[in-house]
This record gives structure tokens, C-alpha cells and sequence, in this order.
């Protein structure tokens, strides 16, 4: 992957080469087949929760508007139902063998988005209000927990052994995206954090569900644990990589693209991978966004900060070294997570459209 910068200086990411037998409409056909046959199993899910719950989650899925009427709403990329069927697939099973890994993984991750949300305070997720600014702070929670234990539960009512591996990995890979959005939320008040520490928070924030995602299908499949782990591997790599792309939004998107406002990381104080490789870099830009920093943890005005200010300290990261950086560092991450493909016995076109995938996930503009 490269990064190249636009006019009004956001993020534009330039395709890497790639694999020519799997082409765009290919990716866009994977990502459409995930969501078709996720979505019947995922809506019936929801219809499982007590009102208003039901409804709430709708909502945040985008099935329906603030006022109950039916939508079409951006309901995401599909990128993780995508990787549970042709992880079924790389088992050696049909696709549809993976859609209960799929919608598991789907739920949890929005649990996640539900609380993240919160949390965080953002009010916009995919160009809409979010469910806490909509329908309130606790009917967030509530959602997010009720999502959470529907994922388990679809898994553990097929009732099998392989269903039984399936929960295992999943409920680790819950556990650690828990431990990442703690980290997450701690380094917010912290002066530094190690390139090492934010890798490993991003890694469990972002990278275990992903890995969980493109091995669930094929332990649902009959697979082996060797071939779930390295499948794993290629999950967790890309996911670092995925969220490195990320952190590079979070500062330079363009809001139109991203539904979040300019500058929305340096906004919420995050330890972004660009931020903390600029203060490591050393150097005046890199001593100077430090004293900023330092200064901003103990202001009591930041949220009244103007563009200008935020611009500042974007170019500072930038000048430091810390967009190049955190660029490299997404192609390297691509780059670990194709060779761990090398060690599974697949199916050649399985294979191309996994990497396909990945190319997607680190180039993609929102």
C-alpha cells in the first residue's frame, strides 16, 4: 500500500499490486455474498431481543430511520462476513457453512461500535446519528450487551463440537478487543505510550476479531487447530494493518468519506500509531508536538480548540515522521499477513481472493 495526499490534504490510498486474477468487482461480489447470506440470520437475531431493543438495533444496523420508518442505511463494508465464508471455504466447506461464524462475529463486533460510540462520544457513525445520541446512553449499553450474547448464542445452538472450538476463539477474541478498548481509553491520559504498547492494543482492539473471523468458518468447517491458527495469524496482521489505514483516516479522512469530523482522533486525545511514531521520532517537530500534548492533557479548553489548531498539530505529526511511518507500517503488516497464507492448503482461488481481500481492507478510503 502507499499513501498519497490529496488536495485538501486528506488521505488517498493507492492500490499495491495485487493478485490480477481477482479485480474490484470481484472483491465487491465476495463482500455482497458475505452480506446476503449474513443478513437473513443477523436480522432474525435481532428479532430475538425484547422491544425496544429490537428496534434500537435495527437502527443501528440501518435497517430502519430514528423514526422506525424502513432504510437503507450503510450497514458497513461486510469485510468480516466476507472472511468467515471463505474461511469455510479454505476447510474445504460450502460458503454457508461459515454464516453462523459470520453473524457471531458481525454481533460482536457491533457490540463493540455500540460501546465504542459511547465512550468515546462520538455522535456520527456512517453519516447518521449514533444509537446513544438517538435513543440515549443506556438503550447503548443495553443493545451492545444483548448483541453480545446473541453472538454466543447463535454459535452454541448448532450444538456440535466444532460449534463448541467456534465459541472458544470467539469469546478470546471478545475478551481481548475488551482488553484493546481499555488500553485505548487509558492511553488517552497519558503523555506517552511506546510504538510497542499502541501495537499491541491495536492488535487486540482491531486484530483479534478479525482473526477470529477468518478462522471461525473453518472450525466450523471440521478444520484442525494448526490451520484455524495460522488462519488466525493472516486475521490478526491484516488487522493491524486495517487499523493502521485507520489511524491515518482518523487524522487526514476526508470527513465526507470517513461520517466523522477533521482531525476526529486528534480531537479525542487517541495515541493513534501517526501521533506515537512521531513522538518517538525525535527531533524538533517531534519535541515540539510533545509539549503541545503535554499542555493539551492539562487544558481545560480543548474542546473549544479552532481548525487551525488541530491543523498545527496534524502537520507536526507529519513533519515528525509519523504519517510515513504508520504508511510503511500498514504495507508491512499486508505483507505478514499474505505469507501466513503460504501455510495453509487451500484452494488457489480461496487463496487469490483472501489476498484480494487484504489488498482491499489496507487500500481502502473509508
Amino acid at each position: 500500500m502507499s499513501v498519497s495526499t490529496g488536495t485538501r490534504g486528506e488521505t488517498v490510498p493507492t492500490v499495491p499490486p495485487g493478485n490480477p486474477a481477482v479485480d474490484t468487482a470481484d472483491v465487491s461480489a465476495l463482500l455482497e455474498r458475505g452480506r446476503t447470506l449474513s443478513t437473513p440470520v443477523l436480522r432474525a437475531a435481532v428479532d430475538r431481543l425484547a422491544s425496544p431493543m429490537d428496534t434500537v438495533a435495527a437502527y443501528h444496523f440501518g435497517w430502519i430511520d430514528a423514526h422506525g420508518n424502513p432504510a437503507d442505511g450503510d450497514g458497513g463494508k461486510a469485510v468480516r462476513p466476507a472472511l468467515a465464508l471463505l474461511s469455510a471455504e479454505a476447510a474445504g466447506a460450502a460458503p454457508e457453512v461459515g454464516v453462523p461464524g459470520a453473524v457471531a462475529v458481525e454481533l460482536v463486533h457491533n457490540f463493540s461500535l455500540l460501546h465504542d460510540d459511547l465512550m468515546d462520544g462520538d455522535e456520527q457513525r456512517r453519516h447518521r446519528d449514533t444509537v446513544w445520541k438517538v435513543h440515549g446512553p443506556a438503550q447503548a449499553i443495553l443493545v451492545g450487551d444483548a448483541l453480545f450474547a446473541l453472538a454466543n448464542e447463535i454459535l452454541l445452538e448448532i450444538g456440535t463440537v466444532e460449534a463448541g472450538r467456534a465459541t472458544r476463539r470467539l469469546t478470546t477474541a471478545s475478551r481481548k478487543l475488551i482488553d484493546g478498548q481499555a488500553q485505548d481509553i487509558s492511553y488517552e491520559h497519558r503523555e506517552r505510550v511506546t510504538v510497542e504498547e499502541c501495537l499491541e492494543m491495536e492488535g487486540n482492539k482491531t486484530g483479534a476479531l478479525l482473526a477470529c473471523a477468518v478462522s471461525i468458518g473453518a472450525v466450523l468447517g471440521g478444520a484442525d487447530d494448526r490451520t484455524a491458527d495460522k488462519l488466525e495469524e493472516y486475521g490478526y496482521h491484516l488487522g493491524l494493518a486495517f487499523q493502521a489505514v485507520d489511524d491515518l483516516l482518523g487524522i487526514w479522512g476526508d470527513p465526507e468519506a470517513t461520517g466523522k469530523q477533521t482531525w476526529s482522533d486528534l480531537r479525542q486525545r487517541k495515541k493513534s500509531l501517526p501521533v506515537v511514531a512521531a513522538l518517538a521520532a525525535g527531533g524538533e517537530a517531534s519535541e515540539r508536538l510533545g509539549e503541545l500534548l503535554a499542555a493539551d492533557a492539562k487544558s481545560n479548553d480543548f474542546d473549544t480548540f479552532s481548525e487551525e489548531e488541530f491543523a498545527f498539530r496534524a502537520a507536526l505529526i507529519e513533519e515528525a515522521g509519523g504519517r510515513e511511518w504508520t504508511s510503511q507500517e500498514a504495507r508491512r503488516q499486508h505483507a505478514v499477513a499474505i505469507a501466513a497464507l503460504d501455510e495453509v492448503d487451500m484452494p488457489a482461488q480461496v487463496r487469490a481472493q483472501l489476498t484480494a481481500l487484504a489488498d482491499f481492507v489496507v487500500v481502502r478510503k473509508r
